[in-house]
């Protein structure tokens, strides 16, 4: 890297209008415990009160103790302690989970699960009379309290995260595929907090900035510590590469700070979802277990069953608002109330898609004249556009909200589709398919999915098969319960929907 770039590098990161590592990360804490600490006080203090009022209440030791009584504002500061404590014990904090992922909701969960149940089993032997319904309380407000904080300190680091604030800096090392391929991915996702300020990548005869972005650029592997220090990077990212031996990369490793500086190894393997990646230790070596997705057994049939039940129950729920769609639709344009288009499905079999009728009865013949039209909308496969003259006027309003869909309900209910899954795609789509689409049709297809609650058809074609792919390599009931609580805020915000 030359003199120019490394000063442009080491004068954008000391201008950046961020907090140092250590700084970003204990505030962050900091923030995290005092709002656990006036959530826990307002749920055993809230749950005191609403039991006994603002009287205090003794509770009685039985066992050994026949004199003894603890009055429950003591039981509550205690328990409130215990269960700061338990948050702290379970790493619920930790900057390498906040913000991103389900590990910190999972870690708090299981703290206060393992509270309660340490408080139950200790007022069982010593025989403590302790109010169920003060327990009972207590444990769901504090922890439901709990998870909706963080979520809230969530959507604000995500904010800060956008602007590059209270993210960890980081620089690349390895091949330009890959060290572009890494930088592009983090990118696209900063609410991860890893930000990109330089790359290194060895014996290359590129120019001062990694090709395609901003990003400074080096080749020479001796010059990585000087980099570090210019960028004010405090992670190093190791992607794959052949001009990195084991032997280099320990070298690299030792080279770092420690406590400030901290190393990642990025392996090739991308979109594999957290529960399926294992890492064991072997012979010194880190391997990384992927198990292979499974589409068959208790998860396919627990898949099966809760579609069953759920759109059965719409079904039921929504019936008058159908009839009264059904009505509108029937009588505000000439044609058919349903609109029946053949999709791929499962295993590449083909069904019928239930749809309410939203365009003029002619749009199929019509499309040729609409695609050579310009628009900004849909992409090389898929076609959308956002002011389709095909559309009816309440076409408009049920595509807005999404409520053209709602007669697939009858397609889950007969196990063509599913709530969740991949875009049932046109046979003219999948003949232009790439082979590795085709893995999409190891699932049903889905009234909702990850593409619409990520965009829909505001996303490039890459962008919507990288998530299809991603659902149906990492697809679980609980995942699929994240996407339809997500669906309900995607059509409430209408974007991306025409």
């Amino acid at each position: 890297m030359t003199r120019p770039v490394m000063e442009r590098a080491h004068s954008s990161a000391s201008h950046a209008r961020m907090p140092a590592r250590d700084d970003w990360q204990t505030a962050f804490a900091r923030r995290l415990a005092i709002t656990d600490l006036l959530v826990v006080a307002w749920a055993v203090a809230g749950t005191q009160i609403a039991w006994f009022g603002l009287d205090d209440a003794d509770v009685s030791i039985r066992e050994h103790f026949s004199d003894l009584s603890l009055s429950y504002f003591a039981v509550s500061i205690i328990l409130g302690l215990a269960w700061m404590a338990a948050l702290a014990a379970f790493g619920t904090r930790d900057h390498r989970i906040v913000g991103t992922g389900t590990t910190e909701y999972k870690r708090i969960v299981d703290a206060t699960i393992r509270l309660f149940g340490v408080v139950a089993i200790v007022a069982y032997l010593l025989k403590i009379d302790l109010a169920r319904g003060y327990i009972i309380t207590a444990f769901p407000l504090g922890l439901l309290a709990l998870l909706a904080a963080r979520w809230l300190w969530r959507k604000w680091l995500g904010v800060q995260r956008a602007h590059g604030a209270y993210s960890s800096t980081v620089l690349l090392v390895g091949s330009v595929d890959s060290v572009r391929h890494i930088a592009r991915e983090l990118e696209r996702t900063p609410e991860a907090g890893y930000r990109v300020v330089g790359a290194c990548v060895p014996h290359s005869a590129l120019g001062e900035v990694l090709p395609g972005t901003a990003i400074p650029l080096s080749s020479d592997l001796d010059d990585v510590d000087r980099m570090m220090l210019a960028t004010g990077a405090d992670t190093l990212v190791i992607t794959s590469s052949d001009e990195l031996p084991p032997e280099r990369i320990r070298e690299l490793s030792w080279s770092l700070e420690p406590g400030r500086q901290h190393l990642v190894v990025a392996p090739s393997l991308t979109d594999i979802g957290g529960p399926r990646i294992h890492t064991r230790p072997v012979a010194g070596l880190p391997l990384i277990h992927v198990e292979t997705p499974r589409y068959d057994g208790l998860k396919s049939v627990s898949k099966r069953t809760f579609d069953v039940v759920a759109s059965g129950l719409l079904i039921v729920l929504l019936s008058p608002a159908l009839a009264l769609i059904a009505m509108t639709v029937r009588l505000s344009t000439p044609g058919p109330v349903l609109f029946r288009q053949q999709r791929v499905g499962l295993n590449g079999e083909t069904f019928h898609m239930l749809k309410f009728r939203s365009m003029v009865v002619d749009a199929e013949q019509r499309l040729a004249e609409v695609a050579a039209r310009a628009r900004a909308e849909g992409n090389a496969v898929m076609f959308k556009m956002k002011d389709d003259p095909r559309v009816t006027p309440i076409g408009r309003v049920l595509r807005r909200y999404s409520l053209d869909e709602l007669p697939q309900l009858f397609n889950v209910f007969a196990g063509q589709m599913s709530l969740v899954g991949p875009r049932p795609p046109l046979d003219r789509e999948v003949a232009v398919y790439e082979k590795h689409v085709h893995r999409r049709f190891l699932v049903k297809p889905g009234i909702t999915g990850l593409w619409q609650v990520s965009g829909r058809s505001n996303l490039s074609w890459e962008d919507t098969v990288r998530l299809d792919l991603y659902y149906v390599e990492n697809w679980s009931i609980t995942g699929d319960l994240v996407i339809l609580w997500r669906t309900m805020r995607a059509v409430l915000a209408r974007e991306g929907a025409y």
